[in-house]
């Protein structure tokens, strides 16, 4: 049986009436064409079964319009909003998106080489990082490189967007003394990851500001079943805490299962539980958790940002950018006497 010839730009050309030039502008996202012209060269590319060869098209612009995303995990609900509004807002410009995933701990490089064999036009990196040897090689390269959700000192041409963990976990703090908690505790996340470390410097710098005892800290390595360890060492003391940060959703709802079903507390009149994301199980009826809410509508335009600058002058210097978010307050809190205000919908806490 004779092989079927492939349909090219040329047959649709011909068809259509119109350059092979013309064809290439109208499948090229953001390229100028005239609306008529665009809906015949559409039409003769659907009766003839034609579909750009996005491979070729690449070899010639040098450019494969593949974004490489490597992700550490994906039981936190945060990622996986995450990737979705990202996924969109790089589909809008042209781009689509290459999904790995990466270790938390320890050396991501082999997986980020691996990304690059791929000839990513650009990575980005959400709980995952790369050694300054790799980013170096990147910059060499000419591939742009975004931490998402992490920080970096910004000496190896590595750029970041995260939320303002400090400050976040400076306003839960404040946010809990003015609810007359005293006994507070810390579910921490990884040890080495920049948002724990942020968070919890934030937490016990202002409990200090308070004239506050330092929070008894427990790992819970942003992990469910570590954070239910973490909450019967906490209620199972002689002297639980009255109110208890975790340093993300995942665990906060892990810590308040285990305090409602393991040790019978109520939330939150024995104790208050307060997470950090905003994630979409947080707004449950069932959980109803306050938690500090991370802009990821704005943190992952900023990331596109970074990139496309970056993609026109590779030269530029890099930016570490941090966007500032909102106590979401709901039931997983005893309520401080003021503060509370309603914004789009929300009830979130100002203090003065």
């Amino acid at each position: 049986m004779s092989q079927r010839r492939p349909v090219t730009a040329q047959d649709v050309a011909r068809l259509a009436g119109v350059s092979q030039s013309a064809v290439s502008r109208c499948f090229t996202p953001g390229a100028s064409a005239a609306p008529q012209m665009r809906e015949r060269v559409e039409a003769a590319a659907r009766s003839l079964g034609y579909r750009p060869n996005l491979i070729a098209r690449s070899l010639i612009t040098r450019r494969s319009r593949i974004i490489g995303v490597a992700l550490g995990y994906l039981h936190n609900q945060f990622y996986p909003a995450v990737l979705e509004a990202l996924s969109e807002a790089l589909q809008a410009i042209g781009y689509q998106v290459l999904l790995f995933t990466a270790p938390q701990e320890g050396d991501a490089d082999p997986r980020i080489a691996d990304i690059l064999r791929y000839q990513v036009d650009g990575l980005v990196l959400a709980s995952a990082s790369l050694s300054s040897r790799l980013a170096a090689e990147c910059r060499a390269s000419g591939v742009p490189v975004v931490l998402f959700n992490r920080t970096t000192a910004g000496d190896d041409g590595t750029e970041s967007v995260s939320g303002d963990n400090e400050a976040g976990a400076a306003m839960i703090a404040a946010f809990l003394v003015a609810g007359g908690h005293r006994r507070l505790a810390y579910v921490a996340g990884l040890e080495n990851s920049s948002t724990n470390r942020d968070r919890q410097r934030g937490f016990c710098a202002a409990l200090a500001a308070h004239g506050l005892a330092p929070p008894r800290i427990v790992a819970g390595g942003y992990d469910h079943t570590q954070a239910q360890r973490a909450a019967a060492l906490l209620f199972a003391s002689g002297d639980p805490p009255d109110a208890v940060f975790c340093a993300n959703d995942h665990m906060a709802l892990a810590v308040m299962d285990a305090a409602r079903h393991s040790h019978g507390l109520r939330v939150p009149d024995d104790v208050s539980i307060i997470g950090f994301d905003d994630t979409a199980p947080a707004s449950w009826p069932s959980f109803s958790l306050t938690s500090f809410s991370q802009p990821v509508a704005e943190m992952v335009a900023a990331t596109v940002g970074l990139l496309v600058a970056r993609l026109a002058d590779p030269d530029a210097p890099a930016r570490q950018l941090v966007l500032p978010g909102a106590l979401v307050v709901r039931g997983s809190a005893r309520l401080p006497a003021r503060g509370l205000v309603t914004e789009a919908g929300r009830r979130i806490w100002r203090p003065q």
